[in-house]
């Protein structure tokens, strides 16, 4: 299964009318946060497939967009997109899990969390999973996340360092991939 992953930056070559020659052959969109919904639209769009997302620490709750005349809509997510956050999929023989956002590094309540809300997090999410390894022998494959596990690929300032709690999520469910 090939999937393209996206995160953080508008890629110039991906928001182009060339982009399924630059891209090939792929089965699913990731999206790991940071990005606007136009973006991942356009991208679902043209490369037809299904697209999976979560938010990372700078996400918008709400963009606008053009109706007739005067009028705007509210966009609270990428239409046609599936919002990951503490829920499961299945994608083919695919598992994936998604948990959005950063380590809290300001006040701001949405998108950031302390290690211990991650956790709970998490907690809240194992249902599903206990039930994805009842079901198919595994608990998923694929964790979809915009902050990496403390310690691996992680930055030294607030906002980008990773969670400790997803080192526990590693040892207990044993994703594939992060």
């Amino acid at each position: 299964m090939r999937a393209l992953v996206v995160s953080d930056k508008v890629e110039p070559i991906l928001y182009s009318a060339g982009i399924n020659r630059h891209v090939g052959e792929i089965d699913l969109i990731i999206g790991c946060g940071d990005l606007p919904h136009y973006y991942l639209e356009f991208i679902m769009t043209m490369v037809s497939r299904p697209t999976y997302y979560v938010y990372g620490n700078h996400g918008r709750e709400v963009e606008y967009q053009s109706g007739k005349g005067e009028d705007w809509q509210q966009v609270t997510e990428p239409m046609g997109a599936e919002n990951l956050h503490m829920r499961t999929a299945r994608e083919g023989s695919l598992l994936m899990a998604g948990l959005e956002g950063s380590i809290r590094y300001n006040n701001a309540r949405r998108f950031q969390y302390t290690d211990t809300e991650m956790l709970f997090n998490i907690l809240r999410m194992a249902p599903r999973l206990i039930t994805n390894k009842a079901r198919f022998g595994r608990y998923l494959d694929v964790l979809v996340a915009h902050s990496p596990p403390w310690g691996i690929h992680d930055q030294p300032d607030v906002p980008h360092q990773g969670f400790k709690s997803f080192l526990t999520f590693m040892k207990w469910f044993r994703p594939r991939y992060l």
